[in-house]
């Protein structure tokens, strides 16, 4: 491999601000912040306003659509200027 092409690869500690949920995962991010992990080690800090953790897909809190659909909805709301012509 040729040296100095790859970025450096590295564990790094993400918070997800919004769940106050803190995970440790290999990345190549950059970053100046160093935080103390409940594992006692040290590791480059980054913030997340959004992860797994609290994102409404996975977690389950997404918004539910009717029942009618998004064509019957359209329809619905626009239907009635397309048939007056």
């Amino acid at each position: 491999m040729k040296k100095n092409v790859h970025p450096n690869y590295r564990n790094v500690l993400f918070h997800d601000t919004a769940a106050n949920v803190y995970f440790v995962i290999g990345s190549t991010v950059e970053t100046d912040k160093i935080q103390l992990h409940t594992d006692g080690v040290e590791y480059p800090y980054v913030t997340l306003d959004v992860s797994s953790a609290s994102h409404p897909i996975y977690t389950g809190q997404q918004r539910q659509t009717t029942t009618e659909g998004r064509i019957a909805g359209f329809n619905k709301k626009f239907g009635s200027i397309s048939s007056k012509r």
